[in-house]
């Protein structure tokens, strides 16, 4: 059963628990950059950095998070981020734990800081 866009909505702003200026800052080093699974496009870019910088502009684009001011292409990013970030927070205690390990750097470039949680 797909999610409603309410409780996809409601995912996203648990999960993500970066601002923008944050998540905007942690794509410019080199350790965000070096996590997460390559995209096929051969342009280096890890699919979780694509997915920062999608991020930083839908929080950049609503930051008061009304839920009716998201159009398709949010809500549809969204339940990526949502569904990556709560399957990844369930498996991976080692986030929380050490900010090196590549699932801390992962969990990041989707706009989770394990830190503050």
């Amino acid at each position: 059963m797909v999610k409603s866009d309410q409780d996809v909505i409601k995912d996203f702003n648990k999960t993500v628990n970066m601002t923008a200026d944050e998540l905007e800052k942690w794509l410019k080093l080199e350790a965000s950059q070096n996590s997460g699974w390559s995209k096929d496009d051969g342009s280096g870019e890890s699919v979780g950095h694509e997915s920062g910088r999608k991020i930083i502009a839908i929080l950049q684009k609503n930051p008061k998070k009304d839920p009716s001011k998201y159009d398709q292409d949010d809500i549809a990013h969204m339940r990526k981020v949502a569904a990556y970030n709560k399957r990844h927070l369930a498996q991976e205690e080692k986030a929380k734990q050490d900010t090196e390990s590549n699932s801390y750097k992962s969990l990041k470039n989707w706009g989770h800081d394990a830190q503050k949680s």
